[in-house]
Order: C-alpha cells, then structure tokens, then sequence
C-alpha cells in the first residue's frame, strides 16, 4: 500500500489540527451530548492480548472513554472468519464511529462503510486513496471513512540506526535482524526504513529478513529468529505483534539484543534495546474524539510521524551510550524537517 500524503482537508493535516478542530485541549470532554456516542473497535486477528499493536489500539480506546466520557465496545477477533461478524455487532449495537484495528480488515471494511453511510468509520494503517476504498484515480469512494496512516519508516530508520551503531561497537559479524508477521506494506514499513538507515549508519552492516507467517504463535517467531541469531545476528527488531514476544525472547536466550514494536516493550524482555513506537493510541483516541466533539470526519487520511509525534522510539536500554543516542536524535531531527527521506518499502 503507498500512502499518499494527503489528509482529510476540513480535520487538518495533523493532530494538534485535530485538536483545535475539536476545541478540545488537554485533558478536554466531549460537547455535551444527550447520550454519549459509541465507538466500537475491531481487532485484527493478532488480538487486544498482543501486549502491541492491538493492545495500545485498545487503551487508545479506553482512554476516549475515561478522559471523553464516550461509551466503548471492543471487539475481538480470533480469526478472520470473526470480522464480519463483529462488525455487523458493532452496527447492530449503534456504534456512532467503528475502527478496524488494522490492514486485515480492509475488504470487510469497507463493504460495511458502503453499506452504513449514515457511521463514521476508520481504519489503521491503511490510506482511503487506495483500494478498496477508492477507485483506480485514486479518488476515495466513501465520505464516512478515514485512514489512519502511520509513517512507520522513520520510527524503524531510528531503530535501525541504534542496531547498526551497537552492532558496531560490539564488534564480530555485523549482522542484524527482522522478524516480520505477514509479509504485508505496514510491516514492511517498519523493515524498510530499519535497513535503509542501519545500512547508512553501518555500510558493512548485513540486515537478515524473515517472517513467521503468524502474529500470534510466538514459537514461530522464535524459530525465526533462532535461524537469525545462528547466522550471526546481534540485534533482532520484531514487527509481527505477540508473535513478535517470541523474537524477543530468543535475544535474551542468546544474549543478543531485541527491538520492540508498536508499543514500548522494554519491560517485555531482559534485553530489549529500545521499541519502535507507532501512537495507533492516540489515532483511536483523536477519532473519537473528533467524532465526539463533531467535527468534520471522513473521506481522507490523517498521518502520524516523527513530525507530529505520532511515531516515535521507546524507552533505551541503559546499555547504549549517550553518543548513540544523541546521533539518532540528530537523525530524528533530519527526518521531521524532511531532510532525509526514509523509504517506505523493501
């Protein structure tokens, strides 16, 4: 999937514009309302226990409805088979906004955004100028749905650059490692910009590509990874959810290092280096509030990156030195002002 960097006009280009559409600052409630709206969030099939990319969709959600006041119905799906169903729950139940937690559930999305025009629907990780929500021109197809995209490249730019860096200092075979799910764009993002920037960091550096088919069967990932480290891998990123734990704990075994996803996963493992962080928290949290405080919604893309705080890198070991960190920083810099381009695919 490529997404265009193009946002829905009347909600603006960032969050804070979202923010300020809503008249919503700081901690903030919804405009009063005589019931308050219902959100309802699908899982993909990864689950809200992921301990990533669901779970932190999740307390995005149960954040709307402590700090919103709205009323919240998760909905988890086990398999693919349940996507459907759950979404048929959530219209049934009067859901005012549903979110598909993720790329999986695009087809199914957007056949329910066809057919309920009267909801406001959204979906992580996937641009409305793309089918199956637009037509070939790339002109989206329904008014009531929005993209919630996500430049998860520079966050994996960054990350890398800390891999390559330690992998350096380390000494030894200069090889480092990916674990991938499904090999599909909003996992590939993440690699791509993690090899392009340890590579530019590290021009020596070997960067090993793999998936386990799987976001659930942390084993499998394991195994993944176990094949990773035996060709002489010291650091491994996981991007494949709570099948990724797997990833992470094959590094501890070895004493290599593991990389978070999505969420800040330092507390996941003994030796995570630092987690790429993808704020689905806070693209779950501003839809609702958005539709909460009525603005407009619908019909575009809002975009999360470095520059608008929507993708970022978690807590860093204690092990990485100060220099390494203030070098990403540098990197960081470099990116949010566009100077460096991070590309977005393998």
């Amino acid at each position: 999937m490529r997404v265009r960097r193009k946002t829905v006009a009347a909600l603006a280009v960032t969050i804070a514009a979202v923010v300020a559409a809503t008249g919503l600052v700081g901690a903030g409630s919804a405009a009063p309302q005589q019931k308050p709206i219902l959100v309802s969030l699908i899982s993909d099939i990864g689950r809200f226990n992921d301990k990533s990319f669901n779970q932190f969709q999740l307390e995005g959600l149960q954040r709307a409805k402590k700090v919103l006041g709205v009323r919240i119905l998760p909905l988890q799906s086990n398999s693919d088979a349940d996507y459907s169903p759950n979404l048929t729950t959530a219209v049934r139940r009067g859901a005012n906004l549903i979110i598909c937690a993720g790329f999986l559930l695009a087809n199914d999305c957007a056949k329910f955004a066809a057919r309920f025009k009267d909801r406001q629907f959204a979906i992580t990780d996937y641009s409305v100028y793309t089918a199956p929500f637009a037509n070939k021109k790339g002109k989206p197809l329904y008014k009531n749905m929005t993209g919630l995209t996500y430049d998860a490249n520079e966050s994996g730019c960054l990350v890398g650059h800390l891999a390559a860096l330690m992998t350096k200092r380390a000494g030894g075979k200069q090889v480092i490692g990916a674990v991938g799910g499904l090999k599909i764009p909003p996992v590939d993002i993440w690699i791509a910009g993690y090899r392009f920037c340890a590579k530019k960091a590290n021009p020596k550096i070997q960067v090993l590509i793999g998936y386990s088919q799987d976001f659930v069967a942390s084993d499998k990932c394991k195994a993944v990874a176990e094949s990773q480290i035996a060709q002489g891998a010291q650091v491994l990123f996981q991007v494949a959810g709570g099948c990724g734990l797997g990833v992470l704990k094959a590094a501890d075994e070895a004493g290599a290092w593991g990389i978070g996803v999505d969420k800040d996963q330092i507390k996941d493992a003994k030796r995570v280096l630092t987690s790429g962080l993808k704020r689905v928290d806070e693209g779950v949290f501003q839809s609702a509030r958005a539709v909460a405080g009525g603005a407009p919604f619908g019909g575009g893309d809002i975009n999360f990156d470095l520059s608008n705080n929507g993708m970022g890198v978690g807590t860093i070991n204690k092990a990485v030195p100060k220099a390494f960190i203030a070098s990403m920083e540098k990197l960081r810099k470099q990116i949010a002002d566009g100077k460096l381009k991070v590309p977005s695919s393998l």
